[in-house]
């Protein structure tokens, strides 16, 4: 990850470059998949935003899409899983 200026950037602009950033970055990738909770992913998009310069909020990256969507998914059960799992209400 290389530091640019992003100074002229919206917010959405930030986290779309911070996803660019991400994408394929296999140590942030299995970080961002193994954080225990919401906390700790935010902790790590905050690093991963400082790195590359973007100064993005913690309030920024947990309100702004797709990262506030993430934050979410890690925080709550989804609605229906595809796969093995029943949808939620259907289970016990």
């Amino acid at each position: 990850m290389a530091a640019n200026d992003f100074s002229g950037y919206s917010v959405s602009q930030k986290i779309n470059a911070l996803v660019k950033g991400l994408q394929g970055h296999q140590r942030w990738n299995e970080a961002l998949a193994k954080a225990a909770d919401a906390e700790t992913m935010l902790d790590l998009l905050e690093s991963a935003s400082q790195k590359l310069g973007l100064g993005l909020s913690r309030r920024q990256l947990a309100e702004t899409p797709p990262l506030r969507d993430w934050l979410w998914f890690k925080k709550n059960t989804p609605f229906l899983t595809i796969g093995d799992e029943l949808p939620r209400y259907r289970q016990k």
